[in-house]
């Protein structure tokens, strides 16, 4: 559904000493730099994908996805959705493509929430009989009909995301592009959109790219993902295997009943605090039940339990290559 192909994007950036000398050397010979935020970037995406697409703060999420949904032109590369070229044929491709962007709206703030739809109905010429089944769809998931007579300048910020989501929607495309669409919304409606996500994905066979800071969002709804960083990718695979193999490590936490916290083989102590340790081992050297047994020779175990590598430890792995 999605090539990149050895995407660019550079940007010339002015650089002005400072003071009023500054000033005028800048206007006889300014100093130019160039800025790489997407460098040689090349991956490929099946229909029916849901992506997670992360970095850390300008690694160049944000300008990716805005070159693959034809807001930006590359500075080298090409983007194909569907077989087409963005750039070639933006017209064609971006009827298929819906985006949301967490931080913008493409909600009309003076009308009520309907007429922003009916609005994007006549753009993307949509027939009414198409119109009311997608509405309908989407009610089910989200429970839109309870707020679309209400004006967009009303609505909280979970209502409007809501409103986002079905608007992109509502051409029913065969590709959607979430950028951030998290931030600021509380517990219940990012449920929703979660739900929202899986949902059309199931019915719709949507393919999904999520870019986001939320890592309950990555565990959630992503088995794949791609990591980049200064417009570089650094990882891209399935989820678990990435956890896999950036941390190939278990954590094994052990309760004594004293405070007496021996060591074992194989495995290191990386915390003592009370009756409680913690022991990190690989796991291609041995298990968490070798490591008990030895433990249990030394000193009388109450309760034990296991933490695998979090998606957290993972991500700030990744960014630190």
């Amino acid at each position: 559904m999605i090539d990149v192909v050895n995407l660019c994007k550079d940007y010339t950036l002015k650089r002005k000493e400072p003071g009023l000398k500054g000033a005028f050397k800048g206007l006889v010979n300014p100093g130019i730099e160039k800025i790489h935020a997407v460098a040689d970037l090349s991956f490929h995406i099946d229909a029916g994908e849901i992506v997670g697409f992360i970095g850390p703060n300008g690694a160049g999420k944000s300008t990716t996805i805005k070159m693959m949904s034809g807001i930006l032109t590359p500075s080298s590369g090409s983007v194909l959705i569907n077989g087409a070229d963005i750039t070639k044929h933006r017209k064609e491709v971006v009827r298929n493509i819906g985006v949301v962007f967490g931080q913008r709206t493409q909600l009309n703030w003076d009308l009520r929430l309907g007429e922003s739809f009916e609005l994007l109905k006549h753009i993307y010429q949509i027939d009414q009989k198409d119109y009311d089944r997608t509405i309908d769809e989407l009610d089910s998931i989200l429970g839109i009909k309870e707020i679309i007579n209400q004006p967009v300048r009303q609505m909280s910020l979970g209502q409007r995301v809501k409103g986002d989501l079905v608007a992109s929607m509502l051409h029913s495309p065969k590709v959607l592009f979430l950028d951030e669409p998290t931030i600021g919304l509380d517990v219940s409606s990012k449920y929703a959109l979660r739900k929202f996500i899986k949902e059309i994905n199931k019915l719709r066979q949507t393919t999904v790219i999520l870019t986001t800071h939320d890592l309950g969002d990555i565990q959630e709804l992503c088995e794949r993902l791609i990591i980049i960083n200064h417009g570089v990718m650094m990882e891209d695979g399935n989820l678990s295997e990435i956890v896999d193999r950036i941390a190939p490590y278990k954590t094994l936490v052990v309760e004594f009943y004293d405070e007496k916290a021996p060591e074992a083989n194989f495995c290191e102590m990386i915390e003592h605090s009370g009756n409680i340790a913690k022991y990190k081992f690989m796991k291609k050297d041995t298990t968490a039940a070798d490591i008990i047994a030895d433990l249990s020779k030394r000193q009388t175990i109450k309760d034990v339990s296991i933490e695998e590598a979090g998606i957290d430890d993972i991500i700030k792995i990744a960014y630190g290559h």
